[in-house]
């Protein structure tokens, strides 16, 4: 089976996995989501099935014509059903567990698998064979009485399941005459049953996740879009720090054979950004309040203010980027990279991103945690940084590997940097710092206007000494740099409209980087066009737009990074926060208010 990005992940905030179409594991990661992957075939075209494949688990119905998914209701939780050609059936549940227990998330290293019979004597054959060292080779084993322990990388886990061990072992066919449990999780035996055990879990894992879905502002339309999409952005946090991944895979090339194939599995500070943002407009506070205590951390450990692009999710700093050569590559096209050295670069716009995350802090009286002076002193230093740099150049935050400019989009963020500053100022009751920083945000702006804007094409450059068009310029709006009727927006929209619209997908850019030209959209960059679209009175525009973008979907109701404007089909890492935020964002800016149902 070819791969694609038909995928439907689970998780529990540690660790996730992506299933595909046929119910297989084809990715995850152990012991968290930028660990080695103990499923990893995803990446590698060895044959699934194949005697020496291995970096999956499937359970794998003899015989099977038919197979359909579904997640249950309000969960990422996942069911499989197949169907053989004679009618027998069975329905394979899988989730990790999380939920609250002794006042605390239990969220183990884990992954579950519940197989019920649901029609006739359906037989099944199981394959469990996880990878180590990067696909490398594959786990060694020894059995027990009721489980199999498998050494990935450099831990143990250990299968524990009601089914025979040794049909199993032996990846033997055998009936399905009664629910059949499978805990893959830390090396410990089970101190109660593990069936009910395993069930009890499934039990408190669904209600969990569905009281956590009943506090999100739901917009009135699209509100399945909106759930599944909030639900898998807060499978993007790694719960224990507060770090939010910018996807949950690495290496998925933005189009065929492209070599831009990057590990996603890290922290960037401005993907965060943008997953709090929109996840604060559902009302998930938990996911903000998580995520300003890993910036703290970040903020306090910085040399002189100066902040990364990108940090591990336990804050690491040091990401070296290398090649995994055991593995081919996603269809065959490799590299398969580990690492990225985007962390050495010098984007601007991580300042802006560092002070607007933690500017609601200030001003929402809901958190437990209120925004107080010593977090603005300790600020200061970041905004510091962002005056000193705002017209200098750097990467972008297209990450230019070799090539450097002062971006407009770098600017306009730094400029928002040194005004919310002075916002947090004023409601602190800090007006001399407040002026100080208000003066700042002035002379900024003053600089970013005239030297980005070209009064011979009549709108904003996307940088500085060029006249480039970058869909980045349309998020002047979201930064409130620009008001949607000036008309220096409204002369940008329609350059940028005009230059990088490719039927209903926008493209980053359409000069040539450090690959060539670019051949796929980026779907972020359609949905700020969405956005732009609503707020300069074109809504029914924006609304056949996004449409169209819910449309190009997977069947789990996500999108990847990027896409094909002339196939459709998805590219580059999945799911991917940005293409989720912009879900999240235009359903709210477009819905109907709830008001109409009355």
């Amino acid at each position: 089976m070819t791969a694609t990005l038909e995928l439907w992940p689970i998780g529990n905030c540690q660790v996730s996995a992506l299933v595909d179409r046929a119910g297989r594991f084809v990715w995850g990661c152990t012991p968290r989501v930028d660990g080695d992957p103990a499923f990893c075939s995803l990446l590698d075209d060895k044959p699934p099935a194949g005697e020496t494949a291995y970096g999956f688990w499937e359970i794998d119905l003899d015989g099977a014509v038919e197979t359909t998914q579904s997640y249950l209701r309000n969960t990422p939780v996942l069911v499989t059903r197949h169907v053989d050609g004679q009618g027998n059936a069975i329905e394979v549940i899988d989730f990790c567990p999380r939920y609250r227990h002794n006042g605390r998330i239990y969220r183990p290293v884990a992954f579950a698998r519940i197989v019920r019979p649901v029609a006739g004597s359906p037989r099944i054959r199981m394959r469990l064979r996880p990878a180590r060292d990067w696909g490398a080779t594959r786990a060694t084993t020894t059995r027990g009485s009721n489980h199999i322990r498998y050494l990935v990388a450099d831990r143990v886990l250990r299968l524990s399941t009601t089914a025979a061990i040794g049909w199993i072992e032996d990846e033997r066919l055998f009936r399905v005459e009664r629910p059949l449990h499978f805990f893959l999780g830390p090396d410990e035996s089970f101190a109660q049953e593990i069936g009910p055990a395993l069930d009890s879990m499934l039990d408190h894992t669904i209600n969990e996740w569905r009281l956590w879905v009943r506090g999100l502002a739901t917009p009135y339309e699209w509100q399945e879009a909106v759930i599944r999409a909030a639900i898998t952005l807060k499978l993007c946090q790694h719960e224990e720090t507060g770090a939010i991944v910018a996807a949950l895979t690495t290496s998925i090339p933005e189009h065929a054979d492209s070599g831009r194939n990057w590990d996603y599995r890290y922290c960037w500070i401005r993907d965060a950004y943008y997953t709090v943002q929109a996840l604060n407009r559902l009302g998930a506070l938990d996911v903000l309040e998580s995520y300003l205590e890993y910036l703290r951390n970040i903020v306090d450990n910085a040399r002189d203010g100066h902040i990364q692009p990108l940090y591990g999710v336990g804050g690491e700093a040091t990401l070296v980027e290398r090649e995994a050569e055991a593995l081919s590559g996603y269809r065959g096209m490799g590299p398969v990279r580990v690492g990225n050295q985007a962390y050495e670069q010098i984007q601007h716009d991580a300042y802006g991103q560092i002070i607007l995350s933690n500017a609601q802090a200030f001003f929402d009286h809901r958190l437990l945690r209120i925004g107080g002076i010593e977090d603005f002193v300790a600020l200061e230093p970041v905004g510091e940084r962002a005056w000193q740099s705002f017209d200098k150049p750097d990467a972008g935050l297209w990450e230019l590997r070799t090539k450097s400019h002062v971006h407009t989009y770098s600017a306009a963020m730094c400029w928002a940097a040194c005004d919310r500053l002075a916002n947090a100022a004023e409601v602190l009751g800090l007006p001399e710092k407040h002026g100080f920083w208000r003066d700042r945000a002035n002379r900024m702006r003053s600089r970013i206007e005239s030297a980005a804007w070209r009064p011979d094409t009549e709108r904003i450059s996307a940088t500085f000494a060029g006249d480039d068009l970058d869909a980045s310029l349309l998020q002047l709006l979201d930064l409130r740099f620009l008001a949607p009727s000036d008309p220096r927006f409204l002369g940008t929209l329609a350059a940028v409209e005009a230059g990088l619209r490719r039927g209903s997908h926008m493209l980053r850019y359409a000069i040539e980087d450090d690959f060539g030209l670019p051949h796929t959209a980026f779907n972020v960059c359609t949905f700020w066009l969405i956005e732009a679209l609503h707020f300069t009175g074109r809504d029914a525009d924006a609304r056949l737009l996004f449409e169209e973008m819910l449309s190009r979907c997977t069947p789990a109701g996500l999108l990847s990074e990027d896409i094909d404007p002339v196939t459709g089909e998805l590219w580059g890492n999945y799911p991917q926060t940005y293409s989720l935020v912009g879900m999240i964002n235009c359903a709210v800016l477009l819905s109907k208010p709830w008001s109409a149902i009355r």
